[in-house]
């Protein structure tokens, strides 16, 4: 039988997932299926227990439910327990364990793909939410030489600083506001908020952005505010459709046991954007 794969959300519709496991399959000539699921906002367990009885092998997880499918496996791998949320959930032999794709798929898109370092740099981490949770520990991971949370509300990068100090990483992050960063500048500036796709930033200093400086928005499809911020500082600008499709792929290679190659079909989404 074709083994049955999905993503459930809420919203869906715009997700491209389906394609790029569609084309992953293809490429990797594995059969299996994928599609999209939409799931009430208090529906999510309902939703996954009746895809797997139906025979689903594995499901990718985006908002709002990444926190609730870490809560709801009956493992879970260091990787989503750091981040305290899963955007993968494999399922082997009745039980579902958990993963978070989204550091490594990050990390993937940065320093290979873009040829951005993060050893040794001064990184600057945009938001708190579940974006930066998801990918702080593999930033760390990468021994930059300083890595800074900045959010809105103070409490919630400290928080998430706190977590990841106490975690052992070697490069304690340091958190606080956005206007605290003023006369401190950065190598590598990534945006982990969602205020792109309302079209809006948090409000920067000027020289944040250190000579060379590199600037990624994890948004996809779109010309943010901040990536046009970044391009008039002089910093290089990249979105995040390269990490979509690397976390995807690390998802896949959990599943199958086979990393696909993940260049074509960055190239063919981006093609479909212009």
């Amino acid at each position: 039988m074709t083994d049955k794969y999905a993503v459930i959300g809420n919203p869906i519709a715009h997700s491209k997932s389906p394609a790029i496991h569609v084309a992953f399959a293809r490429a990797t000539g594995i059969d299996l299926t994928y599609e999209a699921l939409l799931a009430p906002l208090d529906g999510f367990s309902a939703t996954l227990r009746a895809f797997i009885a139906a025979g689903g092998c594995g499901v990718n997880v985006t908002v709002p439910f990444k926190q609730e499918a870490y809560e709801i496996a009956d493992d879970a791998a260091d990787s989503a327990c750091r981040a305290r949320a899963a955007n993968v959930l494999d399922v082997r032999d009745g039980e579902i364990v958990a993963h978070n794709t989204d550091g490594a798929g990050l990390l993937r898109d940065l320093t290979v793909n873009l040829g951005c370092a993060v050893r040794g740099r001064r990184v600057l981490l945009m938001g708190a939410g579940g974006a930066s949770w998801g990918v702080a520990g593999p930033l760390l991971d990468a021994a930059p030489v300083e890595l800074t949370i900045a959010n809105r509300t103070v409490d919630k990068a400290v928080e998430l600083a706190r977590h990841f100090t106490q975690a052992g990483s070697a490069c304690a992050p340091d958190a606080c506001a956005y206007a605290d960063l003023a006369g401190r500048a950065y190598d590598v500036v990534i945006n982990a908020t969602s205020a792109g796709l309302s079209d809006t930033m948090p409000q920067l200093p000027g020289g944040v952005f250190a000579p060379g400086a590199f600037a990624y928005d994890m948004v996809y499809g779109k010309e943010t505010p901040f990536m046009r911020y970044a391009r008039r500082h002089g910093a290089r600008v990249a979105d995040g459709i390269g990490m979509l499709v690397e976390q995807a792929a690390e998802s896949f290679h959990i599943w199958r046991g086979v990393r696909p190659e993940t260049a074509p079909v960055i190239a063919m989404l981006k093609s479909s954007e212009q």
